[in-house]
């Protein structure tokens, strides 16, 4: 087999294969959680009603037009309404269904909604630096903790960016969008991997279009250093572990 080979197969359908898996939805195993579940003594900070007040530019051609991947940022701060809608686009809940699916701002295999998004918050007014995770169905944010040298762990992180070294520390925020596989593993089995890498691509698109219409810019970042954000983030790597990155900031005018 070529050095391409196999990593081609992957990208083709497996449908004929995967209409004769019985998957543990079949056999009837307990269906995953939908989110993950938090401490009751978490410290959880509200966010602004997401409503579309903080749209400039409400012409979608012209956001798809003039989208581009932005790596130069001004120092001006996010504003918290302008968070809460970024990650309303991103993985907001629209509505559920009888049987418990959410439906959310993006597209998603089956509503199997694999993603966890965390925070690298830099600069969003009336939020302290540190690491926060998005709670979709609250439409909440979850204080993590704080990062001492934010910017060196950041760097350390994002590895050698080919075109701009070291911006993603200069945005206002960076998402962490992890996976936890086994909700769509539960109903697709062989079939999930793929399907997860097509669903995180509709959430970082959202990131591009929903930046554009506030004046911000967004870039994603598909190099960085999985056991080290995931050991700052505390997944194990296995069961839940980052996927995709991406941050976003005012753009430097």
């Amino acid at each position: 087999m070529g050095p391409y080979e196999q990593q081609r197969s992957f990208l083709k359908s497996n449908f004929l294969e995967f209409k004769h898996v019985k998957t543990d939805k079949i056999k009837g195993l307990p269906k995953p959680m939908t989110v993950k579940p938090y401490s009751s003594s978490s410290v959880i900070i509200d966010l602004p009603e997401c409503n579309g007040n903080v749209v400039k530019k409400s012409n979608i051609y012209d956001c798809i037009k003039e989208r581009r991947s932005t790596r130069f940022y001004s120092e001006e701060s996010l504003q918290l309404e302008e968070l809460s809608y970024l990650l309303w686009a991103t993985q907001g809940i629209t509505s559920t269904t009888k049987t418990g699916l959410t439906l959310r701002t993006v597209p998603c295999s089956g509503a199997t909604h694999t993603f966890e998004t965390y925070l690298f918050i830099m600069r969003v007014e009336g939020i302290r630096q540190g690491i926060y995770r998005y709670l979709p169905v609250e439409h909440k944010l979850l204080f993590m903790s704080e990062l001492d040298e934010m910017d060196e762990k950041i760097d350390a992180i994002t590895l050698d960016q080919p075109f701009v070294p070291n911006f993603s520390k200069k945005a206002a925020v960076m998402f962490a969008w992890s996976t936890i596989p086994y909700r769509s593993e539960w109903k697709y089995d062989i079939s999930a991997h793929k399907k997860i890498l097509i669903d995180i691509g509709h959430v970082s698109q959202n990131l591009y279009l929903a930046s554009e219409s506030i004046d911000a810019g967004a870039c994603a970042i598909g190099i960085y250093d999985q056991n080290l954000i995931d050991e700052v983030l505390g997944l194990n790597g296995d069961e839940e572990f980052i996927l995709f990155l991406g941050a976003v900031g005012k753009k430097r005018k």
